[in-house]
């Protein structure tokens, strides 16, 4: 899923691309409300992060003229301004959600992976994707896993490698195929980065992190789901 996050502040923008790409996103930046509109127009993501305080357009106008063109996008305003009038404007502008400024890293994935629910199960192709690992029950359009009525979040990066492990019972999947699932090709593969994250997966899912029976090594290939 693609991200538009337009914030004219450098230090913020990529403090919250590392954020949003840590989850799985692919993100679109821009610096102005001039660039987020028209990036919007080329690039038709999937959720809109605006600040509301930018050269050229500000945040409030980039989303009336959002809205005139696309009603469903989901749209987050992300500002300093914290006034409830600013947060009613937004809302009544057709914002989706509303983060103030300062805010902390696990309420930005919170709110993303909200908006992120909504907008899979808003689809006219929305149907039920889940898929079942061992004892465990991933819904995709969740973003979540269950086991045992026990909910686990997940990251949208998470079900992608869930999801390419349960396609290939069996087999063995080396660390390109995975950092492709991931993380896309355009990325440059890194073994770390992959054992990593498998190892945070496994913190989530399985019963006993040390002795995993869904996501198994397959020493000097990768792994497997058997």
């Amino acid at each position: 899923m693609k991200i538009l996050l337009a914030e004219d502040d450098s230090f913020t923008r990529n403090g919250l691309i590392d954020i949003i790409e840590s989850e799985g996103y692919s993100v679109i930046p821009a610096e102005d409300g001039e660039a987020a509109l028209r990036l919007f127009r080329e690039e038709r993501p999937d959720i809109v992060c605006l600040d509301i305080m930018m050269p050229k357009k500000n945040g409030y106008d980039v989303c009336k003229a959002i809205r005139k063109e696309d009603s469903r996008v989901p749209v987050l305003f992300l500002s300093a301004k914290s006034e409830e009038i600013d947060k009613v404007l937004g809302l009544e502008l057709g914002a989706d959600d509303y983060i103030s400024k300062p805010f902390g890293v696990k309420e930005v994935i919170a709110r993303i992976r909200a908006v992120t629910r909504r907008c899979y199960s808003g689809r006219n192709d929305a149907r039920d994707t889940s898929f079942s690992m061992d004892d465990l029950v991933v819904h995709p359009s969740e973003l979540k896993a269950i086991r045992e009525g026990r909910e686990i979040d997940l990251s949208l990066r998470d079900v992608k490698i869930l999801s390419v492990f349960a396609k290939n019972r069996g087999k063995v999947l080396d660390r390109d195929m995975l950092y492709d699932a991931g993380w896309g090709i355009s990325h440059m593969p890194n073994s770390r980065t992959i054992d990593q994250h498998i190892s945070q997966i496994r913190k989530k899912i399985e019963i006993d992190p040390k002795n995993p029976v869904i996501i198994t090594t397959v020493h000097s290939a990768g792994y497997r789901y058997p």
